[in-house]
């Protein structure tokens, strides 16, 4: 072809080209572009269930209605449970209520009473929260009739294994700190009512058992179980009313549990549930990650010849794995910040989340407080123990120590919190709060990135620096040594050395002495989930209150208060993931606009899309002061940072994980392999970068200077990478479409053990797996709409031709180009 002939070509390409691409796009659907919100998932209410109650011998329950909104795919979590009926009457503590209760049953009919995990709830005189029933008390009762020991008979519990109780008062199963049982859910005065029910996987309640699934024992099915509801009206079983005192009975006294609803509760597989001769790929680090991955990893089991296996921990321990291995380090590690030196290794997005403050606060016959506004300098207060009622119970015997003299007493009294949240600014006492506010022990990521959002912040920044609030309230000046103003650490310091003695007469008037601290009184939790299903329970474990302990050389000891239903309160600092999961109500933020946000997936996303990169080309480094136009400050994007130098079949099975988390991983949902509610769907451009990075992976370290290999735009990798996180290669020979890449490998099945902590092992493939209809990433969150696809295809066709006609036009300076690059050894 002659130059002339050459150009024409090349131009006429061109010109086509430019045509296709002023083509107008179809418009999508109305709302295609909204994206989901992190905090709960529309697919629960999938399996909703209403039931209805009956009329009994006293109260007439027919015009109750009962809903439990989520009864299929459960996992260890809190669900929601709502009921109307008609108007009550005002002033009745003890009458018109729920009591709701977990049980096990293999039959289909339901559980028996026995089967119930209820009646660790001590009331004082009233038997209501135990399986205590009062002698005579029910004409119905023939079973449980008297006691041998001579006291009040007793419903035994009967475990799934193991033997039954042998007293009221047998622990061995449950207790009143770690019970799930509701024996007090008081109905409003319209006849509404609301709670949030903690249910257990056979994991945390091994004595009900459900999910469990036994491969060697050929139970592949898992176990159902149950969720009874027990309607109280104004009588007790033997007619009996008083509006005085309230009724007295127990939930498991046969006349009551005769009216009970029944819902029946189907849970994920529990167990192991994975062939345990593939071969393991172990996997390492960020909490961040823990859901996503707990419900990925059976997809990754079915069909393949491996298996993931995830151990949680500091993301600061798995970059110092991943950056000096050894031979029995794990191959990929999960963190935040990216790995900056040591081996070769290539960052892969897997997921968006966000830290929160959830929160559970009831407030007496108010009922629940749902909305709750808090700002840099408010959690300033909290992560630093400012509150003398955050280091101890104040009191005339303990009065507020001297450091901290003149500042507001807790929260709740706080003119500042007041001010932000309307409904407190009444007369309150100090102590009527929650106690202080729950951090986890654990080093991580996240918390450095709460300490920068403070410092991001005027107001906060100077509070840390020792300047007092417009009220007087100054930082506990323990903490002014730490440099918080400017530093961000790892962890959340308890730094107050304040001690407070309390006593305990003992029978024989002799007395016992102890003394509790801060970490006593503000206790931390074990991790980011721990800290939500505290906060779920309405208690944060403080223990400040003295207990006979026989053992104790002063015969004394620290116990945790009751929570008394009702009056049941406590906030923490917890991923997304983690309230999402156990229900709880999260406070709204300021961002760096001033505008409060909770986080939702377009919140997040908007946080992501304005993150500058860190120190590492192409990861992004969350960035509270960059969190304007609706964003969520407290946004963070898990990477999976993966060595280069592994062996090949090792690159590839991790290649294949970061292909799924980019893939049907990110389709939201409750199904096995879904991605839970807690977090944002990625967003397309990181979806390619992960996609590119696993292509990266699966290659190897790059050829010496002199080969022909380069490392693919946007793979992250430590030793560079492009400018953006936009930037994705295509998805490679072994990979697919940003929307499914992770087909070919033949992945299907369900969620894997529950456990969110130390460890989790992979679980069982699920009949039906897969996304149902309406389960597809939303839009705004990266799925592609009809005018997507063919923006794309318009777009790949521009390609092609401007390819055409510029190779036409130079062709030979494409070629010298080649060449230079080979040279240099790929692109820099």
């Amino acid at each position: 072809m002659t130059v002339s002939r050459r150009v024409t070509a090349g131009m006429g390409a061109l010109v086509g080209a430019l045509l296709l691409a002023l083509v107008p796009l179809p418009s999508g659907p109305a709302g295609a572009a909204e994206a989901p919100v992190v905090r709960a998932a529309d697919t629960e209410e999938d399996s909703a269930v209403t039931k209805t109650g009956k009329k009994g011998p006293y109260d007439d329950f027919s015009d109750l209605k009962v809903t439990v909104h989520q009864t299929r795919n459960l996992r260890a979590q809190g669900v929601q449970v709502t009921w109307t009926s008609h108007e009550m009457p005002p002033s009745m503590k003890y009458m018109n209520f729920l009591q709701i209760m977990q049980c096990w049953g293999d039959g289909t009919a339901g559980p028996e009473r026995e089967q119930c995990e209820f009646g660790a709830n001590n009331a004082g005189e009233r038997f209501m929260g135990l399986r205590a029933l009062p002698t005579g008390a029910d004409p119905q009762e023939t079973k449980y009739t008297e006691d041998p020991g001579g006291g009040n008979p007793f419903v035994p519990f009967r475990p799934v294994v193991g033997d039954q109780t042998d007293s009221p008062t047998d622990w061995t199963y449950f207790t009143n700190n770690d019970t799930n049982a509701q024996p007090w859910l008081r109905t409003r005065q319209d006849g509404t009512g609301e709670a949030v029910f903690e249910v257990k996987t056979a994991l945390e309640a091994p004595h009900l058992g459900c999910g469990e699934v036994d491969l060697a024992a050929g139970r592949t099915t898992p176990r159902r179980c149950w969720l009874v509801v027990v309607p109280r009206g104004t009588h007790d079983p033997d007619g009996s009313s008083d509006v005085g005192t309230g009724l007295r009975t127990s939930g498991l006294s046969q006349s009551n549990w005769d009216q009970r609803i029944v819902f029946p509760m189907d849970f994920g597989p529990v167990g192991n549930t994975c062939a345990a001769d593939k071969v393991e790929r172990r996997v390492i680090g960020a909490e961040l990650l823990t859901d996503a991955i707990t419900s990925w990893q059976t997809r990754l089991c079915s069909g393949a010849d491996s298996r993931f296996t995830f151990s949680q921990a500091g993301e600061d321990y798995a970059r110092g794995l991943i950056e000096n291995p050894t031979a029995s380090s794990p191959g990929m590690g999960i963190t935040v910040a990216p790995v900056e030196g040591g081996t070769d290794v290539v960052h892969a997005p897997v997921a968006v989340s966000a830290l929160t403050v959830g929160f559970f606060w009831e407030d007496g016959d108010a009922g629940q407080v749902h909305d709750l506004k808090l700002n840099p300098r408010l959690l300033a207060k909290l992560l630093t123990g400012s509150y003398p009622y955050d280091v101890r119970l104040v009191s005339f015997e303990h009065p507020v120590p001297d450091h901290l003299e003149g500042n507001a007493l807790s929260i709740i009294v706080d003119p500042e919190f007041r001010k932000l949240n309307p409904y407190f600014d009444r007369d309150v006492a100090p102590q009527l709060g929650p106690d202080g506010i729950l951090l986890q022990a654990a080093n991580s990521d996240v918390n450095s990135l709460v300490w920068r959002y403070l410092q991001s912040d005027a107001d906060a920044r100077e509070f840390l620096e020792g300047k007092p609030d417009p009220w007087g309230t100054k930082v506990n000046p323990s903490y002014q040594g730490l440099e918080l103003d400017k530093t961000a650490p790892l962890d959340f310091p308890k730094a107050d050395p304040t001690e407070t003695e309390v006593s305990l007469a003992f029978g024989d008037g002799a007395t016992g002495k102890i003394k509790y601290g801060q970490q006593e009184r503000s206790p931390y939790s074990s991790d980011l989930h721990n800290g939500a299903l505290r906060i779920r329970r309405g208690a944060s474990g403080a223990t400040f209150v003295p207990a006979q302990d026989p053992s104790s050389p002063s015969g004394v000891k620290l116990v945790v208060s009751d929570a008394v239903p009702g009056s049941r309160k406590a906030y923490g600092i917890v991923d997304a993931a983690s309230a999402s999961r156990y229900g709880l109500d999260v406070a709204a933020l300021p961002n760096a606009d001033g505008d409060y946000v909770k986080p939702t997936a377009d919140a997040l996303l908007k946080a992501v899309a304005r993150m500058p990169d860190s120190a590492v080309k192409g990861v992004k480094a969350p960035t509270p002061a960059t969190a304007k136009g609706g964003a969520y400050p407290l946004t963070a994007v898990a990477y999976a940072a993966t060595p280069l130098d592994q062996p090949a079949d090792a690159r590839r099975d991790y290649a294949r994980l970061i292909r799924y988390a980019a893939g049907d991983g990110q389709t939201a949902g409750l199904a096995p392999g879904e991605l839970p509610p807690g977090y944002a769907p990625m967003p397309k451009a990181l979806r390619d970068q992960a996609l590119a990075a696993a292509d990266q992976l699966e290659r190897g370290k790059p050829a010496a200077p002199g080969g022909d290999e380069s490392v693919p735009a946007g793979a992250g990798g430590s030793g560079g990478g492009t400018d953006t996180a936009a930037v994705g290669g295509p998805a490679g020979d072994s990979g697919g479409t940003a929307a499914g890449s992770a087909g070919s490998e033949g992945a299907a099945g369900g969620p894997g053990t529950d456990a969110p902590s130390a460890s989790a092992t992979p679980g069982a493939a699920a009949s039906g797996g897969g996304s149902g209809p309406g389960k597809s990433v939303a839009a705004a969150a990266g799925g592609l709409t009809p005018g997507e696809v063919l923006g794309i295809i318009r777009w790949v066709l521009l390609g092609v031709l401007v390819t055409g006609g510029a190779a036409a036009l130079a062709g030979p300076v494409l070629l010298r180009l080649s060449a230079r690059r080979a040279a240099t050894g790929g692109s820099g």
